[in-house]
């Protein structure tokens, strides 16, 4: 009997000791996920990526820390566009990033050039919704195991990218889309590719799932924005998200009725993001802001890897980037000068209105263009403001950083007439390709609900016969445009020739002048042609001299 009861003894203790053995360790510290977004190549800005390393450093001293990228990193500013994103490559390689996704706009180098900077990356890629030619690009998740948790990240890029991107560069030979990021009109497909993935990585025993998300807030990503995703799927614990600039922080219910975080953390490094997972499991979200004028690696004095290859990359660019083009006297702006958001930061209005910023860069692509009647250009493709002061190389590559051609094309005045009913179409709120003009002026009414159509891709279909048109009052060099006339149309090939933000009426137009001069070559021609005090004159009302009226509602 004494024998039987010690071998149950033993057998007990054994088993006790096999289970202690499997079970995992129970997490010691608090978990931080930093994460930076839509940076668009502002190396040196705010934080600075130099600022993100120490932050990074400093943090590990106390918490378990993890450092995700929510894309649009390698297109934004002359380090992007100067060396096509390899230098983006090279600073973010020194950071010790542990996963990211693709934005829209890292595409836009092409297809083929950012899988070869992905291929160059010392940390993966992931995104369930990207395919070329039937195949998935990128895996759809990643599992991360640090401080006895298991942390699945699902990454997932916006629809909206076939057309907020270069068009061109997801057609094959045959100039048909070979490419698909999964979005139709009721944004199914996209969820159920997000819901998959989520199931995936939560079958292989994760402990939080995080969506990595390129989505946004904006009515025009529906019914992708980060929203629609969270409250059509389950199982997801939070979502930082980048696309829309916005720095919202915000619990929703999902599709179960449970809550999910959503963090944004803005652009060009004024904030990083930080989600919090405790040792007992609750999760938060918060911004780490910097608001001093000068960035926080020149004030701080910062040292370490990141900003000695900083440096470096600088240094390479500042041969470019220093020489001054012009000076002005005043501030030329994408932004209201005036108003301001509920966090007292500058409102972007160039993709819904007027500026004179727009005005200049529409101005000189019609003095490059050889005899066009018009020229109409994207709101999204003017990037960035300049104060008043010298004018230098790096200032204009930040206004114009995707070194498109301009060229020419013929157009009838009904098509000139779809290209406005289309750009306007999501007034009040933004869109890239909102049509910014010179050579002709219009007036919008953005209280009439757009009669454009579009088609599964996210492109312009056609406008509906039926309903009111919101444009009118179209005049060319001063008189009424005829919509039987046809017209020489000046604009970058990304619009033209690729259709991008969704131009589709421009697929039959015949081309009369192809790659004219580089975008910003032809604003420092323009610019070296003025004679002194020409920009004050010109441009000196930040909203623009009145090419583009929004008009009341007709009483």
């Amino acid at each position: 009997m004494k024998k039987w009861l010690s071998c149950l003894l033993v057998l007990f203790l054994l088993a006790g000791s096999f289970a202690l053995a499997e079970s995992p360790a129970a997490p010691q510290k608090n978990l931080i996920i930093l994460y930076t977004s839509d940076v668009h190549c502002a190396i040196t800005k705010g934080w600075g990526y130099a600022g993100v390393k120490a932050m990074k450093t400093a943090l590990e001293q106390e918490y378990d820390v993890l450092l995700v990228d929510d894309g649009d990193h390698y297109q934004g500013e002359a380090a992007g566009t100067l060396t096509s994103g390899e230098a983006i490559l090279t600073v973010m390689n020194s950071m010790g990033y542990d996963v990211a996704i693709p934005g829209n706009h890292d595409f836009d180098y092409g297809v083929d050039h950012l899988l070869e900077l992905v291929s160059k990356a010392n940390f993966p890629y992931i995104c369930c919704n990207f395919f070329r030619d039937g195949i998935q690009v990128f895996p759809s998740y990643l599992v991360k195991e640090i401080g006895g948790r298991k942390i699945g990240f699902v990454g997932v890029t916006t629809p909206e990218t076939l057309r907020a991107a270069n068009p061109k560069y997801f057609w094959n030979d045959k100039g048909e889309f070979n490419c698909d990021f999964l979005g139709d009109e009721t944004g199914e497909k996209l969820y159920a590719a997000v819901q998959k993935a989520v199931d995936d990585v939560t079958a292989e025993g994760v402990d939080y799932v995080i969506l990595l998300a390129h989505l946004g807030n904006e009515d025009e990503c529906k019914p992708f924005t980060y929203a629609d995703v969270i409250s059509h799927t389950t199982g997801i614990t939070a979502v930082l998200d980048g696309h829309s600039h916005d720095i919202e922080q915000v619990t929703m219910k999902n599709k179960d009725g449970k809550d999910v975080v959503r963090t944004a953390c803005g652009t060009k490094l004024a904030f990083v993001g930080a989600l919090t997972i405790t040792t007992d499991g609750k999760v938060s979200s918060e911004l780490y802001p910097w608001g001093a004028s000068l960035p926080a690696p020149e004030l701080l004095g910062l040292k370490n890897v990141t900003e000695n290859t900083v440096e470096a990359v600088n240094q390479e660019i500042s041969k470019v980037t220093s020489k001054v083009i012009g000076k002005t006297s005043v501030d030329l702006t994408i932004m209201d000068p005036k108003a301001k958001d509920e966090n007292g930061a500058p409102i972007r209005i160039v993709r819904r209105s007027e500026t004179n910023m727009a005005d200049l860069v529409a101005d000189a692509y019609l003095s490059q263009s050889g005899g066009a009647d018009i020229v109409i250009i994207n709101g999204g493709g003017v990037r960035s403001s300049i104060k008043a002061g010298d004018i230098t190389m790096g200032d204009l590559l930040a206004v114009q950083p995707f070194s498109n051609s301009l060229s020419v094309i013929q157009i009838t005045g009904q098509q000139i007439l779809d290209m406005l009913e289309w750009g306007v179409h999501s007034m009040p709120n933004e869109f890239p390709g909102f049509p910014q003009v010179s050579g002709m002026t219009y007036e919008v009414d953005p209280s009439i609900p757009s009669p454009c159509v579009q088609d599964n891709n996210g492109m312009f279909d056609h406008v509906d016969d039926k309903a009111e048109r919101r444009v009118r009052n179209v005049l060319i060099g001063g008189a009424p445009l005829d919509s039987e006339k046809t017209y020489k149309l000046c604009g970058v090939d990304y619009m033209l020739l690729s259709f991008g933000d969704g131009y589709a009426m421009l697929k039959d137009c015949p081309i009369l002048i192809k790659d004219v001069v580089v975008d910003n070559q032809a604003v420092i021609n323009y610019l070296t042609s003025l004679p002194d005090g020409a920009l004050t004159e010109k441009y000196g009302n930040p909203y623009g001299d009145g090419r583009i009226v929004s008009v009341a509602p007709a009483q």
